[in-house]
């Protein structure tokens, strides 16, 4: 029976960074025999994060959302996955807000508040989390490095991958304002000679998480 590995796309532009190298990683989970559902959180019906309601601390829901939204079959289908890969490009130094509704939900879940056992997830999945930014691929280290740590403990073993000093329009010229703060050659000498190295990490990342 083949690997089921779930793919969340937290960013909203299709075909560029974020989407491209979940895309990939996505393919490198089905070459080593997975079945990839993918979910692209902006084309979900209304959600939000976690309102603190406490459900899923009863017994009876113990490590279950009890929120019903957008983000419902979302948990649903991770909680009975292998895998995850789960992207977000990186606004004003965070992920989105659209990766931070599922993240608290995610999390919150499987937290008991319990010192004896403070994780209830009785099923952890390897989880391959891409995050991409226009800033250097170092920048925000400490921030990726948190949300592998609090994965790791309260989802599965927890793999980052990071691209930097992304390209964000094919034309940077065609903008109303002068966009001063970047050099617009280097981003696209970048695109074409480190991303497609990137896309390939992602894809053996995506490969491996499925192995």
């Amino acid at each position: 029976m083949s690997k089921k590995i779930i793919a969340v796309n937290a960013g909203p532009r299709m075909g560029w960074n974020t989407e491209t190298l979940i895309s990939e990683a996505s393919k490198g989970a089905e070459s080593a025999g997975a079945e990839v559902k993918r979910y692209d959180l902006f084309r979900l019906e209304r959600f939000t994060g976690c309102i603190s309601c406490f459900g899923c601390k009863k017994e009876r829901f113990k490590g279950r959302c009890i929120c019903r939204d957008g983000l419902t079959p979302v948990l649903d289908d991770i909680r009975e996955a292998d895998g995850l890969i789960i992207g977000s490009p990186n606004y004003l130094g965070e992920l989105t807000s659209s990766f931070r509704a599922l993240y608290e939900r995610l999390i919150f879940q499987n937290l008991t508040y319990n010192m004896e056992t403070p994780c209830c997830n009785e099923h952890p999945i390897p989880v391959l989390l891409i995050m991409t930014s226009n800033a250097p691929d170092t920048m925000y280290q400490q921030l990726i490095q948190n949300y592998q740590q609090t994965l790791s403990r309260f989802v599965g073993p927890a793999e980052v991958c990071i691209s930097g000093d992304t390209l964000q329009l094919k034309d940077y010229s065609k903008t109303d304002w002068e966009w001063t703060l970047f050099d617009p050659e280097a981003k696209q000498k970048r695109h074409e000679t480190v991303f497609p190295e990137e896309c390939k990490r992602a894809y053996e990342m995506g490969m491996q998480l499925a192995r």
